[in-house]
């Protein structure tokens, strides 16, 4: 097989593997559950862990004791397999990363004497910078939705708040109503690893809330009350059938807004809006540490990389407009 596969390509490749063995299964679910009671790690987060772990476990069908029993030299014929079949350097790595966590686990419950994964050398990653949209075009980007639709409304705000409080798409889709304060003007986050923070939502989200919340849910839910998620929540925004927006719905919201402001869907990312928040407040002079809580970064190291994309900007305006530039 090339290795210029194309994703549904490599999902496909995947779904002819055979099915996940039983006790492949409860080793899974097992390293799940204590992950999350001793790290109280994000549901996005432990789903990527199972599906890494599946694969391999999948792709092993049981041979020599299924992944309970494989060894390095197994682990390197699958790195090497996905590698061929056009898996990235960056996926490899998050794989890497689960399998270090669900062996070294292994270790600790004395379940295995060794650990097949301690040794291997995580692949080199490319250093890409964020990209975030220019001023100019976050205001189209904002202005693109119909705010005099329900729809039209209920996305305005939600792209607002993104940009205005850097959000993730996870955290943003999956936002109780009860996370806003509107007479204080600040929002709670629940982050990475059920980490919380307050983010101020700033006049222009906080404007268009107030009009999501007045004119367009009560339209959009028909009146009627909308159910708890699974985590007993009341989500904030919502469709016509009452349940939260995915990750996918917003991902094509922001594509159709961008093409109706006239940038390219295929330069922007619902990402880009989170990454546009933190270089402009950069750009404008915020603290690093005070973006660093923003963001809900754990490490400072992870902020720092807006700095670059700040410096480059000012590398440009002096080589654009300086006469010696």
């Amino acid at each position: 097989m090339p290795a210029s596969m194309t994703p549904a390509e490599r999902r496909q490749l995947v779904q002819q593997l055979p099915p996940l063995g039983d006790a492949d299964g409860r080793h899974i679910q097992r390293f799940l559950d204590a992950i999350w009671a001793e790290q109280g790690l994000a549901r996005a987060s432990l789903d990527s862990y199972r599906r890494d772990l599946e694969g391999l476990a999948r792709w092993r069908d049981g041979a020599n004791g299924g992944l309970a029993g494989v060894d390095r030299a197994g682990l390197f014929d699958y790195l090497a397999w996905r590698t061929r079949h056009g898996w990235s350097a960056r996926s490899n790595a998050r794989l890497l990363s689960a399998l270090r966590a669900f062996f070294g686990m292994a270790v600790k419950r004395g379940e295995r004497a060794d650990d097949p994964a301690a040794l291997l050398e995580p692949p080199k990653l490319p250093r890409s910078l964020p990209k975030a949209l220019a001023e100019s075009q976050i205001e189209a980007l904002l202005g693109a939705p119909d705010a005099a639709t329900p729809h039209g409304l209920r996305d305005r705000a939600m792209l607002e708040l993104m940009y205005a409080a850097g959000l993730r798409v996870s955290e943003l889709v999956n936002l109780p109503a009860n996370a806003v304060n509107l007479r204080q003007g600040v929002l709670r986050v629940t982050g990475k690893g059920s980490k919380e923070r307050l983010v101020p939502l700033g006049e222009e989200s906080q404007h268009w809330l107030e009009r999501y919340l007045a004119d367009a849910r009560p339209l959009l839910t028909a009146g009627k009350a909308v159910a708890a998620t699974p985590d007993g929540q009341i989500p904030l925004f919502v469709d016509e059938a009452r349940k939260p927006l995915t990750r996918q719905q917003f991902w094509l919201l922001v594509k159709n807004s961008a093409a109706v402001a006239g940038i390219d869907p295929g330069k922007i990312s619902p990402h880009g809006l989170r990454h546009s928040f933190a270089t402009h407040l950069l750009n404008h002079g915020a603290d690093l540490r005070a973006l660093q809580m923003l963001l809900g970064h754990s490490s400072l190291s992870t902020t720092q990389i807006y700095t670059l994309v700040a410096r480059e900007h000012l590398q440009k305006l002096h080589r654009k407009h300086h006469p010696r530039g």
